[in-house]
Formats: C-alpha cells, sequence, structure tokens
C-alpha cells in the first residue's frame, strides 16, 4: 500500500538534506514535488491544495534544531499534516448503546460489503469479545444472502436468515427482534448496493436508516477507485447521517488517493481499512501510523499488535521449557515457527511495518522468494511420518527419496530444510542461554547491513527466512 507515494515523496524530500535554513526559496521545488506525488497518487485536488498550503506555511522560517537537519524537519511537518488530513487519531465504533448496538452498512455494489461485515463480525468477536448477529437486507441479490450465511459460519457469528421477497425494513426489524432475544451485543445489516448511486437507492437506504436508528452507519468504498472514492462518500454522506468510513482493497491501492482524501471532502473518518481477502484482513485505521507507513517511517506499534494478538504464548512458554530442559528443537517446532509468521501476514506484510523497509525493491523480491521458501518447507515437513519430525537423524537416503516424492521436490531441497533446521536448532540453543537474544541476533548476522534485516543476503540473513544461507529457490 502507498508504494508509488512512498517513492515520490521520498524523492521529494531527499532534495531539501544538507540546507541549513528552511526557507521558501529552499522549499519551493519539494513543495511542488510533493504536490505532484499527491497529484500522481490520485488525491482530490482541494485536499492536495489545503495540505501543500500548510506544509508550506509550517515550513518557512522553521527554525533547524541542533539535533536535526532540515530535511528531518521537513519530513516531521509532511508527516503531522498527513496525519491531519487523514484524522488525528483512531475513531473507534460507538457501541455504547442498549443491546444489540445497530450497525448499518452502505455503499456501491462490488465495494466488498458483505465481505466486510463478515470481517467486520470476526474483529468484534475476537477483539472485542462481543456476540454478533448478522442479516443481510439485500432483497435483490440472492447470492449476497448465501455468502453472508457462510462467512457468519466461519467467524463463529449469529445468522439472521433473509429472503428476495420481504422489504428490506421488516428484514432489520425481524432481526433486531432476533437479536435481542439471541442477547447479541451487535447487529450488523448488510445492505443492498448498486453499479451506480441512484435515486431509488437512496431513497430505500434513508427509509431503512430511518426505521432503524443504527448507532453506527458505515460506508464501504473500495480504495482503488482513488479519488472516486472520495467523491462518492461524499453523495452518501449527504444522503445519509454516516458516522465513518471503511475502506476496503486497501492492500491493493499503491497510490493511496482514496485514504488521503475521504476524510477531508466527507467530514467523516476512516474506521477500518481492509488490508486482504481473509475474514481477519481487517484492521482499524490509526492515521498516525498510516502517515508513518506512507513516509516509510514504519509501523512498528501495529507489528507489536499483531504479534501480541497471533502469538500462542501456551505453545511459545512451552517451547522454551522444552528447549531449556535439553530436549531440542524438532522440526515438528520448525513447522510451529513458520505458522506463526504465516498468521502475522508473512514476511511482506512484516517488512511493510519496518521502518525504511517499505520501497526496497531487492528486499521486496527476496522476501517474495522466502515466502515461497516457506511453502515449500510445510509441504516436505508434512510429508515426513510423525516419528522423522521428532528424530530428523533418522532421516536417511531412502527415506528423502520418499519425502521429496511426496512433496513434489528434490532430494536437495530436503537436505536444504534439514540444514536450516540445524541452524535455527543453533539459534534456539543460544536464546535459552544466558545473553541468549545477543547471541541469536549476532548468529543471525545482526539487523543492519546489506540486504536489510539480518545482515547479507536478504530477510532474516544469509540469504534465507532464518538466515544461514539458505540458497534461493529454483
Amino acid at each position: 500500500m502507498f508504494d508509488s507515494l512512498s517513492d515520490r515523496l521520498g524523492g521529494a524530500l531527499k532534495s531539501i538534506t544538507g540546507q541549513a535554513r528552511l526557507t521558501e526559496d529552499n522549499i519551493k521545488s519539494t513543495v511542488r514535488e510533493v504536490r505532484m506525488a499527491l497529484l500522481e497518487a490520485d488525491v482530490a485536488l482541494p485536499v492536495v491544495k489545503a495540505f501543500t498550503d500548510q506544509v508550506k506555511a509550517r515550513a518557512i522560517g522553521t527554525e533547524v534544531l541542533k539535533s536535526l537537519n532540515p530535511g528531518q524537519v521537513f519530513l516531521k511537518i509532511v508527516h503531522d499534516e498527513l496525519q491531519n488530513v487523514m484524522g488525528e487519531a483512531n475513531e473507534g465504533l460507538n457501541l455504547a448503546t442498549q443491546p444489540p448496538a445497530v450497525i448499518l452498512m452502505a455503499g456501491l455494489q462490488g465495494a466488498g460489503k458483505t465481505t466486510t461485515v463478515g470481517k467486520l463480525a470476526k474483529y468484534l468477536h475476537e477483539r472485542e469479545k462481543k456476540k454478533v448477529m448478522v442479516v443481510s437486507a439485500d432483497v435483490y441479490r440472492p447470492a449476497a444472502i448465501k455468502q453472508l450465511e457462510t462467512l457468519a459460519g466461519e467467524v463463529g457469528a449469529l445468522f439472521h436468515p433473509s429472503s428476495g421477497d420481504e422489504k428490506p425494513l421488516d428484514i432489520a426489524n425481524g432481526a433486531i427482534d432476533a437479536a435481542k432475544r439471541a442477547a447479541a451485543d451487535v447487529l450488523l445489516v448488510d445492505t443492498a448496493g448498486r453499479l451506480a448511486i441512484d435515486e431509488d437507492m437512496m431513497a430505500e437506504i434513508k427509509a431503512l436508516h430511518a426505521g432503524i436508528n443504527p448507532i453506527e452507519t458505515l460506508f464501504v468504498v473500495d480504495a482503488m477507485t482513488g479519488q472516486d472514492a472520495a467523491n462518492t462518500a461524499k453523495a452518501f454522506a449527504d444522503a445519509l447521517p454516516l458516522t465513518g468510513v471503511v475502506l476496503t482493497k486497501a492492500d491493493g491501492d499503491a497510490r493511496g488517493g482514496a485514504a488521503l482524501s475521504v476524510r477531508h471532502i466527507t467530514g467523516k473518518p476512516i474506521k477500518f481499512m481492509g488490508m486482504g481477502e481473509k475474514t481477519d484482513a481487517l484492521e482499524p485505521f490509526h492515521p498516525d501510523r498510516v502517515a508513518s507507513r506512507i513516509l516509510d517511517l514504519g509501523d512498528i506499534l501495529s507489528l507489536v499488535e499483531e504479534a501480541e494478538r497471533t502469538i500462542d504464548k501456551k505453545k511459545a512458554d512451552k517451547l522454551a521449557k522444552k528447549i531449556k530442559s535439553g530436549k531440542g528443537f524438532d522440526l515438528e517446532d520448525f513447522l510451529d515457527q513458520i505458522h506463526q509468521m504465516k498468521k502475522m501476514g508473512g514476511l511482506t506484510s512484516m517488512l511493510d511495518k519496518l521502518p525504511g523497509m517499505g520501497n526496497m525493491g531487492q528486499v521486496a523480491k527476496q522476501t517474495e522468494a522466502a515466502e515461497g521458501q516457506f511453502k515449500q518447507m510445510e509441504a516436505i515437513i508434512y510429508s515426513m511420518t510423525r516419528d522423522e519430525r521428532h528424530f530428523p537423524d533418522k532421516i536417511n537416503g531412502s527415506r528423502k527419496k520418499r519425502i521429496a516424492s511426496g512433496s513434489g521436490t528434490q532430494i536437495q531441497d530436503v537436505n536444504r530444510v534439514l540444514k536450516q533446521h540445524k541452524q535455527m536448532q543453533k539459534m534456539m540453543k543460544k536464546v535459552s542461554g544466558k545473553g541468549g537474544m545477543k547471541k541469536m541476533m549476532r548468529a543471525m548476522g545482526g539487523m543492519g547491513g546489506p540486504g536489510g534485516p539480518g545482515g547479507p543476503g536478504g530477510p532474516m540473513g544469509g540469504g534465507g527466512p532464518f538466515g544461514g544461507g539458505m540458497p534461493p529457490m529454483r
């Protein structure tokens, strides 16, 4: 996300480095570059003008602190103004009402409303510990009702059935009664979309809104439509008392125009953004963190929160005790580590949140290769017997041939996984001892140097996902 905007802004901000003072003359060309970067990112023109005017007003004549250079001062100004454009802070859902808290979802057809209802149900169930019911008031598309029923089953939400011969308001009121009887905390109401804004659609959703009086009315919009997303959101905001916006398909939006335009044009906060197709790919929208990602300053807070949420603490404690007791780190444990990293979105997602990693093309290519290696590792380990996973030293030539055949790989690929496991085993022993983390970082090649994290060669050192010189995939 924001790749092209990050590249352009990064180049623009480099031009001002080395100046002794920020003046109108030496920031003029930089502001022009920033303006062009925003326009190319499909940010709405009024937003671009307001943003650059504010940056220029703040930057001119700003004294450079002794500990900073002008580029850093300007960078902070741009960061602050990006945050101001998108909102001061994350605005969560308002659920402070007599249950069920009704949330109405609005938007155009194809924006991802139904999928977002499923994602939001999972978010509220898992992170907010709410009992959630979902219902579809889309009487024009029977497939939408079935899709929502399937999603409800996947995410652990209650589903209230509906059919195409019912009126949307009757469906919603029936669902509210059912939610009360089931003691649900939240009711998510999916609505019909259209390919374009039309009077009939607006009249229908206005009547539905007036009839159920939801505490939250969220507009779901495709981030990849750029400036059009902001204009469509404005049309809905004029027709409905929206309380917030959900940006979908943000992972496919390299420009970022919608994220920078929607808040300014509608006056409504972006509350969530969808970052993938999976039901857990929904993130609260934090303007300060998104501004940092745009400027390639990283998003460590989100990375830490992701780790805390996804890492199985019981498994981690169990593994630590096992290694300390001298039982060693077997291939079953190795497989668990791969699964933990995948739960955090894989290397690509993790690197995207690290400072200075957003526009490193070479690292991105290496990361893609590493993701492929993870899949290959899984296939190889799954082709082993339970005994072989626990006692890798038993794996002789004939077993390697069988494992390679079962996983669709070559014997050298099996050898590579076994070698990688041995190196990881050595690291784990170092971690379990005194000064363990420092020893492990030395073994991985440190966090600096050529190639990014892990030192020479690529992600996590040595050219492979865990370090130690894993050759690239064929």
